[in-house]
């Protein structure tokens, strides 16, 4: 990932069936700056039944969540364009299928990575079938336990899959009290592989967060607008919302592959010069006198009189001759 974070923009169902409207959003996220944009693929006969109950029961235009499903689809030849589309404005074409006929198609159409959804995190099954085509796989964690984890990650491992994990709350939108940033940190050191975060909050805030607190990875739903018709709006940026989080995460990239050296300050050489301080003396004093703390004043710019940093040195000596209110004070005016 070129030591950046890599970041993708989630359309999921926000299209509402439309291919027209699909492929608006792969020119529109195209332009904001991301690696990726990440669909579903969803085959109804395949993944679901009528007996599948609705997560939330936005639709009015849908009798079941398998009719929804059903309205989601689009054949095969219509994900090849949508392929095609991808590469040609320079987007990662990541999809998450929900059953093993979705895996045959995803390899025809020419999938870059597979992303496991968090219902699917426990289907063995379609993970045998995903990581027999050697791609790249990224599991959302979302509705899964360390216990649950640890048994996808031993059957991943144990295939030689290369995978990584996203951070991600099983809520539409996530509220902060949801996030778990503390868990992008648990699973590196578990598992000591890529780590990223999926985001449901609708907030560039929290993306930023999570990728200063370490995800290099970072997903997020994208839509036109938050009041459009759809389960995911309310939980998703907006194409202008995207652009800034992309800057963002650039700057903090840039911050992170940049350390700063703490054990040297050469570069400050001339800039301290400017503003450390020497000492003077706060009021006119004669010859003879015992300097006290109530003597003294620091001024800029150092190297006029003794370092402020010295102070202690010059308390209890004797002025050698007289010294005038603010005048800087040396060795050569002590005894």
């Amino acid at each position: 990932m070129n030591n950046k974070t890599y970041l993708i923009a989630e359309i999921a169902q926000a299209h509402e069936g439309s291919l027209g409207i699909l492929h608006s959003y792969i020119d529109a996220v195209a332009k904001t700056g991301v690696h990726a944009i990440k669909f579903q693929m969803h085959i109804a006969e395949a993944e679901s039944s009528i007996h599948e109950p609705f997560r939330v029961k936005f639709s009015k235009e849908d009798a079941t969540r398998y009719d929804y499903w059903k309205r989601m689809e689009f054949s095969l030849e219509q994900w090849k364009d949508i392929k095609t589309h991808c590469d040609e404005v320079g987007l990662d074409f990541i999809c998450s299928p929900f059953s093993n006929l979705a895996v045959d198609w995803l390899e025809e159409v020419g999938v870059h990575t597979y992303k496991i959804g968090s219902g699917e995190v426990n289907n063995l099954l379609l993970l045998e079938k995903i990581s027999k085509t050697g791609k790249p796989i990224m599991i959302s964690s979302g509705m899964s336990s360390f216990d649950e984890l640890d048994e996808t990650v031993r059957f991943l491992k144990s295939k030689n899959a290369h995978f990584s994990i996203l951070q991600c709350t099983t809520a539409y939108p996530t509220k902060p009290q949801q996030y778990g940033f503390n868990v992008i940190n648990e699973l590196k050191k578990r598992y000591n592989i890529p780590v990223g975060f999926s985001d449901h909050s609708s907030y560039i805030s929290t993306g930023i967060a999570a990728v200063a607190l370490g995800a290099e990875i970072l997903e997020f739903h994208v839509v036109f607008h938050k009041d459009m018709f759809g389960p995911d709006a309310i939980a998703s940026l907006t194409i202008e919302e995207t652009k800034e989080l992309v800057i963002a995460v650039e700057r903090i990239n840039s911050a992170q592959h940049n350390p700063i050296i703490k054990s040297n300050n050469e570069a400050f050489k001339e800039l301290k010069l400017i503003f450390e301080k020497s000492l003077a003396i706060n009021k006119d004093l004669p010859k003879g006198h015992t300097i006290t703390f109530n003597d003294l004043e620091s001024k800029k710019p150092s190297g006029f009189g003794i370092s402020a940093q010295q102070f202690p040195t010059v308390i209890g000596k004797k002025l050698t001759h007289n010294k005038a209110k603010w005048d800087f004070l040396n060795e050569d005016d002590l005894e």
